[in-house]
């Protein structure tokens, strides 16, 4: 692998681990990034099926228009430039579907178009329709990163932490239709009514609400941009590299220990594995079994399945917009994934290509907790080290891809006949790409009933180890990013650093 030594060495190449990289590397830190499969990207990962792309985490992204929060984090990262975006439709950009009532609402981009949009769906709600834009924006204020500024602590976000995704709606309103629609698209952070912070859903619906992008073919488009700039600043990368233990000498992490056995060093360590398993690579006394306790028992959020299909040239039109489907209570009971009535939501996804007109690929995403994949909890299969889970599952995918496209045809009739090809990822998928242990879609969840038992702070108990990916108190790849910020905050002087990033 070559020279060893580095300022900073990086374990994974998720999104939080390759902005680390890439800004670290910018202010002069020699940075060197591990990762165990032959992808970079994690989440941002891309596979092709008979030629057409298909992304395996992220679909689409908001806060993207110049002078917006992602926006300036990529433009400081020099890849804003030239990432192949599309916008999606300004008019609606999320399409929530109530199959069983055959009624449609449209989410469209922008707070004034929201709003005209969704009033004369609802007249009678048009003051708690405009409330709850006020009070989408309000919660943003108490997250100080969110817009780029230093300085606020947990204590400034304390007010908004404990109120759950359903009161919060139904403070607002009383109507409950309203309610599902405004949370039509929890999908996105795996909005459990009942626990789900509402600054959760306020952060990340007000990210869309700002612009909504899709990638033009695929995620890992930011994958290569990333690692281009990485290299840029003579960062080093390296696949195939799965880091097996953190090696401790005097106090601090001295040396990253492969698989292959071989060791590389370097001042500084920053993990974007799961907390959990960072722990699980270092037997050091400093973490304390009290901590080692409380992050092994953190809760994350439930996994998926996704199906991916590829479409036959010229059988459906693409759209340049999204679809929640829900059967009855689909909104607030999916997550719950009873088995009889599985599956009560669906996301919809069009792949977005060169100027296509006709569909190309659509993907189907809906819960799954990982405990129906248990079968075959022992298996392992990647492209690094591809292997067999056998018949059984074969016959489960299946099963679970016929469920889903059946629903999926109650909004597109002609869906099924314009079927080329099936192929489907389940939690075992998410596991052993992803590398959390129950393919949790978005990590941590967050707890109203206990919201600082989610946090975890980008600094360890050893001096040189850090965290990243985990420690903002929202999903998705806002923050994600946001919180690749606070981690190199350690290194690199705060206000400087978002001052920069502000005004790329």
């Amino acid at each position: 692998m070559g020279e060893t030594g580095y300022d900073i060495v990086l374990v994974g190449s998720g999104l939080g681990s390759l902005l680390c990289a890439a800004l670290l590397g910018k202010h002069g830190y020699r940075v060197c990034v591990l990762e165990k499969n032959r992808q970079f990207g994690g989440c941002l990962q891309s596979f092709a099926r008979e030629k057409q792309v298909f992304d395996s985490g992220v679909h689409y992204m908001g806060s993207l228009a110049p002078g917006e929060t992602l926006y300036q984090v990529f433009k400081y990262a020099e890849i804003a430039d030239d990432l192949p975006l599309e916008k999606m439709d300004e008019a609606v950009f999320d399409r929530i579907v109530f199959l069983d009532d055959q009624e449609s609402y449209d989410q469209a981009q922008g707070y004034a178009r929201f709003i005209e949009t969704l009033v004369p769906q609802f007249p009678e709600e048009a003051d708690a329709i405009r409330r709850y834009c006020e009070q989408l924006q309000s919660v943003c204020r108490h997250f100080a990163y969110y817009h780029l500024a230093p300085g606020q602590g947990l204590a400034d976000k304390q007010p908004v932490l404990d109120l759950t995704l359903k009161d919060g709606l139904a403070s607002l309103t009383s109507n409950t239709r309203l309610q599902e629609v405004l949370a039509g698209n929890n999908l996105l952070y795996a909005g459990d009514a009942s626990n789900t912070p509402f600054y959760v859903h306020a952060l990340v619906v007000n990210s869309y609400l700002q612009s909504a992008w899709k990638c033009r073919d695929g995620g890992s488009q930011i994958t290569r941009r990333l690692v281009k700039t990485i290299r840029r600043y003579g960062g080093m990368l390296h696949n195939h590299a799965e880091v097996v233990s953190l090696e401790e000498k005097d106090g601090i992490i001295n040396a990253a220990v492969l698989k292959n056995g071989e060791r590389i060093t370097g001042n500084h360590f920053i993990s974007n594995l799961h907390p959990r398993q960072t722990l699980a690579l270092t037997g050091s006394k400093q973490l304390r079994p009290l901590y080692r306790q409380r992050i092994n028992a953190l809760k994350n959020t439930i996994s998926s399945f996704c199906v991916y299909l590829t479409i036959k040239p010229g059988t459906m039109r693409y759209e340049k917009h999204n679809y929640y489907l829900h059967t009855k209570n689909g909104v607030w009971e999916a997550i719950q994934c009873d088995p009889a009535t599985w599956p009560q939501t669906l996301f919809v996804f069009f792949g977005a290509g060169q100027q296509q007109q006709d569909a190309t690929t659509i993907t189907l995403m809906t819960y799954m907790p990982y405990d129906w994949v248990q079968p075959w909890a022992d298996s392992f299969n990647t492209d690094a080290a591809p292997a067999d889970r056998g018949e059984s599952y074969t016959a489960f995918k299946k099963e679970m891809e016929q469920k889903m496209i059946d629903m999926a045809a109650r909004q597109f009739p002609e869906l099924p006949a314009a079927i080329q090809s099936i192929n489907s990822a389940s939690p075992l998928s998410y596991r052993d790409y992803i590398g959390t242990a129950d393919g949790s879609l978005y990590g941590i969840a967050k707890d109203a009933h206990n919201p600082l038992g989610s946090f975890v702070s980008a600094r360890t108990k050893i001096p040189n180890l850090y965290l990243t990916g985990q420690n903002l108190l929202m999903h998705g790849l806002l923050g994600v990013s946001l919180a690749a910020l606070q981690t190199c905050s350690a290194f690199v002087n705060e206000t400087e650093l978002l001052e920069k990033i502000r005004h790329a």
